[in-house]
């Protein structure tokens, strides 16, 4: 069964069975890429009852865009998740699927008409639901210990240059005191708090240990992706600091 599309930049419905309804209000943005060897099977899989997920909007390479989902029910695509406290991402957001074949089938670049369909989806959806820049966020900083999408290709920063999300420019690589694995103490604490304070799921413990490196992992991939390699180099706590002033700059103006 079909229903009414809510975004006037989409022509066309791809009904999934895979939603219920939400307990929260909307005010989160979750992008993902499909992680599948073809767009076509992994369209399949997201209208699927027997695979128990799905997502509001499916992205192809193209630009073509299909909604799965009705904006107002709960779609299934965060699965276990966390941001700012809350758990029930699916209810708070919604989810967008990129074709890509991720990590594991041949991660590529995002083509230019796919990026432009995604960041104007992504424009419209905070414009008639007002949600807030810092919450158009990726699968993996919602779950950092188990996902890696969109990934470190995701041009993030063309997005923001069309209004969509939080971006700063990355601080440049350079030498530096690093925190990696097995360290522990004061700055320690302070990266997991900024961390924290961002959105990301840590509880500040003194030790970087497996946790916090798959924290640091995610958010590099997100806002630093020069180099995702899970330790807080000088660029990673500066570009970390900075994005957290702009958020604090947003809220307040908010």
């Amino acid at each position: 069964m079909t229903f009414p599309l809510d975004s006037d930049l989409v022509r066309e419905a791809a009904p999934s069975p895979n939603h219920d309804a939400r307990a929260a209000r909307t005010d989160m943005i979750l992008l993902h890429y499909t992680g599948m060897r073809s767009a076509e099977e992994a369209l399949d899989r997201l209208c699927s009852p027997e695979s128990k997920v799905s997502c509001h909007y499916f992205v192809f390479e193209n630009g073509r865009t299909v909604q799965l989902v009705p904006e107002g029910r709960r779609a299934w695509h965060a699965g276990a998740s966390s941001w700012e406290g809350a758990t029930d991402i699916n209810s708070r957001s919604i989810g967008i699927e990129i074709v890509n074949p991720g990590h594991e089938f041949g991660y590529r670049d995002f083509p230019a008409a796919q990026v432009m369909a995604v960041s104007a989806l992504c424009r419209d959806i905070t414009n008639r639901l007002r949600i807030r820049a810092d919450r158009v966020l990726a699968h993996s900083d919602v779950a950092p210990t188990r996902k890696d999408d969109p990934g470190e290709k995701f041009p993030w920063s063309e997005l923001a240059a069309e209004g969509v999300g939080l971006w700063i420019e990355p601080a440049p690589i350079s030498p530096g005191s690093v925190l990696g694995v097995g360290d522990c103490g004061a700055a320690v604490s302070e990266l997991q708090m900024n961390l924290s304070g961002y959105g990301y799921d840590l509880s500040p413990s003194g030790n970087f240990d497996a946790g916090t490196q798959a924290v640091v992992k995610a958010f590099q991939r997100h806002f630093r992706p020069a180099r995702v390699d899970g330790v807080a180099d000088p660029s990673t706590q500066d570009t970390l600091r900075r994005l957290l002033a702009a958020k604090a700059g947003l809220a307040s103006g908010s």
